[in-house]
């Protein structure tokens, strides 16, 4: 059903995880008429939260940088962020020691461990100038070439996995060293009071006052094309077939998940190829639980440095205390299996991890478990490992992609997914504008 009544959408953005908000938040700024739908009865896609026994329980990320895309978004609809940034932001557990490198960094943190370290200081240095390895390269194996220290390569491990949701022979040393070498590398980041959900509908909140519409539980079915543009996109709403009329359209779904739109075949079938055979979707596994007594004594991120699957954990009550009731200390873990990056066997992987939070912390026996997510294929943690990214342009003029399977080279995080949707939104406003003028000048 259309209503011949409803003038086009600016844009419509298809899902509302942390891409797809961020690009319809940016285009309502700056003056266009937008339409956010999403199949999910709320907002935040892969990175929402939920109540589990009085516990805000986070299912996926948690940390939100500061200084970022992330929150230049929030501030062009007027909402302030609302986290509460950690100091120190990361400390690292080597051989069972916390150790806090703020002010002394790779160096300090390696010279303790290996020889090798100003080697490998000299390699980040030269990333630094641009000069990186080949791109096949894993991480492990630009690693092994100046040293073998296992602590070493165990910290790195779980820095890839941490970071990236994959192993270091599953990464490329490439995206490795873009990231921590030019990136910045998620120096200041904090955590929502509200549980990370709580910043999604702020975010959904500022759309809506900037004049952007919302759409819930509405699910895009196809694809209307007329001369090589979408023109309309078909939703399932309340039971109802409806078509949306469009200028553009900015897709949140990811590049796979497209594919099975009606219509897209538009796109024809060497970009389907690319969008079925290229990303690589990386996964962890999201372990929510709660003590009488925390089992770390910091406010930030620990990364471990002797874990084969776990990589890192949070006490959550440590700066947000009203995410647990009363008497209780709320922590996440993350756990990335072997392989991160293929088929992997879910029960086997869940109880490796889960020993090894036994291993690092004698208290977690007595421990209650809230809650353990496996995200993975579908719904994974990344929709495709750094280095295997698509572009964001598609071969529909008026079509593009955001979030974590088309982000920039050595990104990730929900920091990748906001630069995403300030890429789209930009590209969105320059076809838009470019249409403008294209119309007048037929007249």
């Amino acid at each position: 059903m259309i209503n011949p009544e409803c003038p086009p959408y600016d844009a419509m953005v298809i899902g509302a995880g942390a891409g797809g908000l961020s690009a319809a938040a940016r285009l309502v700024a700056a003056g266009r008429r937008t339409l956010l739908i999403e199949g999910l009865n709320r907002l935040g896609g892969r990175a929402a939260s939920e109540s589990i026994e009085g516990f805000t329980v986070n299912l996926g990320a948690i940390a939100i940088e500061k200084g970022s895309t992330f929150e230049e978004t929030f501030n062009l609809v007027g909402v302030p962020l609302d986290i509460r940034e950690p100091s120190p932001a990361t400390v690292f557990s080597i051989d069972g020691k916390i150790v806090n490198v703020a002010k002394g960094g790779w160096g300090m943190l390696l010279g303790g461990l290996t020889r090798q370290a100003a080697k490998i200081g000299a390699k980040f240095a030269d990333a630094r100038a641009g000069d990186l390895p080949e791109a096949k390269l894993s991480t492990k194996e630009w690693l092994s070439k100046y040293t073998k220290n296992p602590t070493v390569h165990g910290l790195f491990r779980n820095l890839c996995a941490a970071i990236f949701a994959a192993n270091a022979d599953e990464l490329p040393a490439r995206a490795f060293l873009v990231y921590f070498a030019q990136k910045g590398a998620f120096k200041r980041f904090g955590f929502c009071p509200r549980g990370t959900m709580g910043l999604w509908n702020d975010l959904g909140d500022g759309i809506r006052r900037h004049g952007g519409e919302i759409w819930l539980e509405t699910r895009a079915k196809g694809l209307r094309i007329e001369g090589g543009q979408v023109t309309a996109v078909e939703v399932e709403r309340g039971g109802e077939t409806l078509v949306v009329p469009t200028r553009s359209v900015i897709c949140n779904m990811g590049p796979r998940a497209s594919l099975e739109l009606d219509g897209i075949e538009a796109f024809g079938p060497a970009y389907a190829r690319q969008a079925r055979d290229l990303p690589r979707p990386a996964a962890n596994i999201v372990i929510n639980f709660a003590t009488r007594e925390p089992i770390v004594d910091v406010p930030g991120l620990v990364t471990f440095s002797s874990t084969r699957r776990l990589c890192n954990i949070a006490e959550m009550t440590a700066m947000c205390p009203e995410m647990a009731p009363p008497g209780w200390h709320l922590h996440v873990a993350y756990a990335v299996p072997i392989p991160a990056l293929g088929d992997f066997d879910e029960k086997a992987e869940i109880e490796a991890s889960l020993q090894e939070l036994c291993e690092q912390f004698p208290g977690f026996a007595q421990a209650r478990l809230l809650s353990i997510r496996v995200m993975r294929d579908g719904w994974p943690a990344q929709r495709s490992c750094a280095g295997y990214d698509l572009p964001q342009e598609t071969p529909i003029p008026n079509f593009w992609h955001v979030g974590d399977a088309v982000k920039s080279y050595g990104d990730g995080g929900t920091q990748a997914c906001a630069e995403t949707g300030k890429i789209a939104a930009a590209l969105a406003g320059h076809w838009l504008d470019g249409a403008a003028v294209r119309s007048r000048a037929a007249l």
